[in-house]
Order: C-alpha cells, then structure tokens, then sequence
C-alpha cells in the first residue's frame, strides 16, 4: 500500500480517479495551487490532476520538481489532454481519468519501482568544474550557480552520469525525453546549444561528436580535457 497525494481543484478524488476508489493505496487530497507544496505531506507517490487546466499542471508539475521534491509524478488526463503533455512537464508517467483498478495500479507500482532502483545512486555528481545536486535540481560551474530550465538540468545530469561515453540524439530523447515524446531530435540540438550558452568558457564540457551525437568531456584541470569533441 502506498501513500498517494492528489492535487486536484476539484472537490472530490473520486472525480479525478475513480479507480482509486476500488484500490487499497491511502490518498491525501490537496489543492492544486503552489502555495499548498509549501506544507504538503510526505507521500510515496503525486498524482497531478490536468484534466481541466493544463498550462495551470504543467506549471504545478515543473515547480514541484525545481523545489526538489522527488516522488514520482503521475499526470492524470483526458484523451483530449494527452497530444499537450511533453518532456518538459517533468513527470514520471501519465494516465487517462477514465483507466480501470489494474491499469492505475501497475503504473503506481511501476512510478514506485523506478523510484527505488535510483534510491542507490549517488545524489551529488561532480565532474569537469561542474557539481550537481540531485536531490535540490541544481547545478553549479566551479561554485557559480547555473540557471537551468529543468530539462537543461535533467540534460545535463544525464550526461555527466555517463562521462566519455557518446549518445545518439535519438537515444537522448529516449533517456532525457521519455519514449512517448512527440518532439524530434532538433529538440537535443536546441537545449545543447541553450546549456553550452550558460556554461560559458566551459561550453566545451558538452561535446559534439560529428555525425553521432554528445557526450560529456572529462577534465584533469581547467585547461586540459581527457576527451574533446570532435570539429
């Protein structure tokens, strides 16, 4: 049995998911406004109710993951809703309203498995200048913040978590993206170019290996790199 958290403007969760109802996983009903994340319950699992008002989700979705929180994130939507949700959101996993008991069930227990396979890993990258904070979302160059939007972030964190090793861009939007983003690969060159503009001097960290994709050079110091890109 999980703890389940609901943010939702409506007034009853069985109107958001009516198979919860039938499932034996407790839920804590909140408002869906940013203010309520600041006293918020622990809870193994956020469910996001975007049937109604998705620019309002997809906003709540991206603060709950700059705030550092870090259950899983289920999007509750209409069909209608579904062609609107992208990488960007920053969720786990989405759902229709209308999913019956075991549907609901397998994708909550999946969210949770994921969860606690990366329970594990380390929470601090530090690599080339560059230290990354999993648990906050936040990445600093040699102590100076970096502004990253949160895809930025999961870009880089993925990358720096595979250091020296090359990746298609098809295989970045699958790892970084997910396998149901719609987007295509000039997605990766956009964000590379935006994340190599906020490291500055040090844009050379992202490298461009020609006709394959990036990777994550390695420094021994700040003039030398034990990988470099390709021209």
């Amino acid at each position: 049995m999980a703890l389940l958290l609901v943010l939702t403007s409506s007034p009853t969760t069985e109107s958001v998911l009516p198979a919860l109802e039938l499932l034996s996983h407790q839920v804590r009903t909140i408002p869906a406004q940013p203010a309520e994340l600041v006293t918020a319950p622990d809870a193994d699992l956020v469910i996001v109710d975007a049937r109604t008002a998705l620019v309002a989700a997809k906003s709540l979705c991206t603060l709950i993951r700059t705030t550092g929180h870090r259950a899983p994130l289920l999007l509750v939507v209409t069909e209608g809703g579904m062609s609107a949700v992208n990488g960007d959101w920053g969720i786990d996993d989405m759902i229709l309203d209308t999913a019956g008991p075991a549907e609901v069930d397998a994708r909550i227990r999946l969210a949770l498995s994921r969860e606690a396979a990366t329970d594990d890993e380390p929470v601090r990258v530090q690599a080339s200048g560059i230290t990354i904070d999993e648990q906050s979302y936040s990445a600093k160059l040699h102590g100076r913040a970096l502004d990253l939007t949160y895809k930025e972030f999961q870009l880089l964190h993925f990358l720096a978590t595979h250091p020296s090793r090359v990746f298609t861009r098809e295989q970045l939007l699958s790892e970084v993206w997910g396998y149901d983003y719609f987007g295509g690969t000039r997605t990766v060159d956009v964000h590379v170019r935006r994340l190599r503009a906020k490291l500055g001097d040090h844009e050379q960290v992202i490298g461009t290996v020609r006709n394959v994709g990036y990777r994550f050079n390695v420094y021994d110091d700040d003039s030398h790199a034990t990988a470099r890109a390709a021209d």
